[in-house]
This record gives C-alpha cells, structure tokens and sequence, in this order.
C-alpha cells in the first residue's frame, strides 16, 4: 500500500527499517505547464529546462533527502549501477543500488514500473526502472543479486500501467513465456492476437524466482488515474514521475 503525503508525493506502506526513506511523486506540486503540468522531472520528454530544475529542486525539497537524487539515463537495459559516491550524480542504467548513507538511488517513469528494493537490516536499496523489455530481459535478476541475502528483502512496486490499459503484441508475451512457463498468468487475450500484460504480476514473478516474497505497492495506475499521473501511452509527449529510496 501507499500515502498520499501533501497531496503531490507517495510514500510507500511497507515495513522496511526506519532508516530506508522512500518516495514517488505524481504529477502534482510542480512549475511546469501545458502537457507537462506540473511536476515534470525529466528533461529529455522537451519541456522547460527551467521548469524541470525547478521541479526536481522542489521533488527533492519536499521528500527531505540529504542530497540530489542521481539521475539515470534510461534505456530499458539491464543494467543496474553502484553508487559509491555523492560525486556520482547520473549514469547509464535502469536500477541504481547502494550501501551508503546519503545516496538517493532514483528511477523515473510514466506507465513503466518502478521498484524499490531494501534488506530487512537496513544496509542495502536500490530503485529499479522496469519497462516490459527491461523486465523480460532481467533488469530485476541484475539488481536483486547485488543485495547480500536477497531472501532477506522486501520489495515495493510504484505506479505503473494496469493489465487493462497495457495491450501489447503477441511477441511479447512469447519473448516471457520462453523464458518462464508461469508467466503466461500474466496474459489475458485482447483483440485481434494482441494480449493485456499485468507488468505487476510479472514482476512480482521475478522477484519471487530471486527469493523476494515479501512485495507491496501494486494499487494504481498511470493509464486510467489521469489527474494525478502522467502516462506515456496515454498521452504521448507528456512529463515523468520519480521513484526514490535511500539510506539516512
């Protein structure tokens, strides 16, 4: 599950150790405007470069963390980095993992699934960019097996695209089902050969197949909530939302 802090910023119900901060934002409390209204936080979507700094400016402000967030570049691969350094303040990657105090592992999305990943001591997060390609090709298995004991982690899904709203081509259905049978649950027949892909069912898959049972979140959608989230689907050119965790 999750709260609504401020109206404009989610913070996830889960029992994670007390010195794991966690947050997602929508797309409320921002500057930017038009298409992107308001709290646009990618600067790649061609908004206002301003308006994007300003926004990240207040992201950060209003989720209290020590420092600026690291912000990937994003290509749905499987690549998850290491943070080791405040000085690090972006990379080329789809999940970002930690064991340092003070350093802000950040994923952003608009339909897409992010995922956020802590150890039951504290010790360990990491945030996790799950786009279908990303997820079928092992970004989670990538991430999860940086973690010391990953049976002994939770997982929180943030808002993604719900099964009803994410049609896809059978393709991509084939592409999961070759690498796990049961991933066919996750399918449900659309038209014309096209099937409605549950990315939180699938994703929940992996985890488990990695030892993480223990998963929240999975209650909206960024497809359908069109008031509070941006979706890519849905609207095309359109802002991003950020999923954040990190360690006091």
């Amino acid at each position: 599950m999750s709260e609504f802090i401020r109206s404009e910023l989610i913070k996830p119900v889960w029992p994670a150790p007390e010195n794991v901060k966690a947050i997602s934002s929508t797309r409320h409390g921002g500057y930017s405007e038009g298409l992107f209204q308001s709290l646009n936080l990618g600067e790649h979507v061609g908004d206002c470069v301003e308006a994007v700094r300003r926004n990240r400016q207040q992201f950060q402000s209003k989720a209290g963390m020590p420092g600026q967030p690291v912000w990937l570049n994003q290509t749905h691969s499987t690549r998850c980095i290491t943070l080791s350094s405040s000085a690090v303040t972006s990379g080329n990657a789809d999940a970002s993992f930690s064991r340092q105090s003070g350093l802000i592992c950040t994923v952003m999305t608009a339909d897409c699934l992010p995922i956020l990943i802590c150890n039951q001591q504290g010790t360990e997060v990491a945030a996790v960019h799950a786009g279908w390609r990303g997820l079928c090709d092992g970004i989670i298995e990538n991430t999860v097996q940086l973690f010391s004991q990953p049976q002994a982690c939770m997982a929180w899904l943030g808002p993604a695209i719900s099964q009803h709203a994410f049609e896809v081509g059978a393709e991509v259905r084939a592409a999961f089902m070759r690498q796990d049978p049961h991933a066919g649950a996750a399918f449900i027949p659309g038209a014309s050969g096209k099937w409605f892909a549950d990315l939180y069912l699938l994703a929940r898959q992996r985890l488990a197949r990695c030892g993480i049972t223990n998963i929240y979140g999975a209650e909206h959608c960024t497809y359908q909530q069109t008031s509070t989230f941006f979706s890519y689907r849905r609207d095309g050119q359109t802002g991003r939302m950020a999923t954040a965790i990190w360690l006091d």
